[in-house]
């Protein structure tokens, strides 16, 4: 599926997981320099900061759900 079909829900885990991709591409190495960006001090915060507000806004929105629609199941990790 395309953007225009996308639920806001499913935008918000396409960029979690894309940001977490990052986030692993980025990851240092055995020397302790990042492979991408070939630096010690690699700053790819703001994939971090895409996950922790992700993760923020699904917590609102399971929070303002009513009580008799959520579902009794465990949530995926």
């Amino acid at each position: 599926m395309t953007a225009p079909f996308l639920s806001l829900a499913q935008i918000r885990n396409r960029l979690a997981l894309t940001a977490r991709q990052i986030l692993r591409d980025h990851e240092p190495g055995a020397d302790g320099r990042c492979p991408i960006c070939r630096t010690s001090g690699c700053t790819v915060a703001a994939a971090r900061d895409v996950i922790d507000t992700a993760e923020e806004a699904q917590q609102r929105s399971a929070a303002a759900q009513p009580a008799g629609s959520r579902l009794n199941r465990p949530r995926p990790s």
